[in-house]
C-alpha cells in the first residue's frame, strides 16, 4: 500500500523524545497547519536529519500520512531563527513567538497567510530592532487576530499591514497602549 507524501515548509515549534532514539516534532506547516510528526532513530549519532530538525528551524519537509499519524520523510534545513538572532533579546523574541504558536494553534488548519506573516515576523524580531517589545506585541496581536482571538478592526489601521517590517515607524504611546490592551484582552478571553 502506497502512502501519499506531502512536501511543505514548516517551523519546528517543539520536540518530544520518545522511546530510545525516536522523537516527535510539533510542526507549524504552511499547507497543513499545526501537527505532530514522528521521526524514527533521529537521536542516534548516525542520523543525518538530527541537525536539520532542531527547534526554531524553518525547513522544507516531506510528510507521510500513515495509519497512526504523520511521519517525517526527507528534511532540508533552510534557516534556524534562534541561531541567526543577533543578540540575547532577539533570541528571546524568537522563543516568545514560537511559544505563542504552541499555545494558541490547535489542529491541522491551513492558513498560508498566517504562516507567511509568522515567517516575516520572525525575520523582523531576529534582528536588532528599535522598540522590540512593541514590535513583538504587534506581531503577537496580529497572529492572534489571524486565529480569531482579536478583532482585526480593533488594531490601529497603520499597524494592520501584512508585513511587519515597518512596525517601528508607527510606534506611539497611544498605539502601544492599544496593542497592550488588545493582547491582555485576548489572553484573558482565550482561557489558555
Amino acid at each position: 500500500m502506497a502512502y501519499e507524501t506531502y512536501t511543505t515548509e514548516a517551523l519546528v515549534c517543539g520536540t518530544f523524545n520518545r522511546n530510545t532514539a525516536d522523537r516527535s516534532f510539533l510542526l507549524f506547516t504552511k499547507e497543513a497547519g499545526m501537527l505532530y510528526a514522528d521521526a524514527r532513530s533521529i537521536r542516534e549519532e548516525r542520523s543525518k536529519q538530527r541537525y536539520a530538525l532542531q527547534e526554531f528551524s524553518l525547513l522544507r519537509v516531506s510528510l507521510i500520512k500513515g495509519k497512526r499519524g504523520w511521519k517525517i520523510g526527507s528534511v532540508e534545513a533552510m534557516r534556524n531563527y534562534y541561531h541567526d538572532a543577533l543578540d540575547r533579546e532577539a533570541r528571546g523574541s524568537v522563543v516568545n513567538l514560537h511559544r505563542l504558536l504552541r499555545r494558541f494553534m490547535k489542529g491541522e488548519e491551513c492558513d498560508v497567510h498566517l504562516f507567511e506573516y509568522v515567517q516575516s515576523g520572525l525575520e523582523v524580531v531576529a534582528v536588532a530592532v528599535a522598540n522590540r517589545q512593541f514590535v513583538e506585541a504587534v506581531v503577537a496581536v496580529t497572529v492572534l487576530s489571524f486565529l480569531g482571538y482579536v478583532n482585526k478592526n480593533q488594531i490601529p489601521e497603520t499597524l494592520r499591514g501584512s508585513d511587519p517590517i515597518g512596525i517601528t515607524e508607527h510606534y506611539t504611546s497611544k498605539n502601544r497602549e492599544i496593542i497592550s490592551a488588545l493582547y491582555t484582552h485576548a489572553i484573558g478571553v482565550s482561557h489558555l
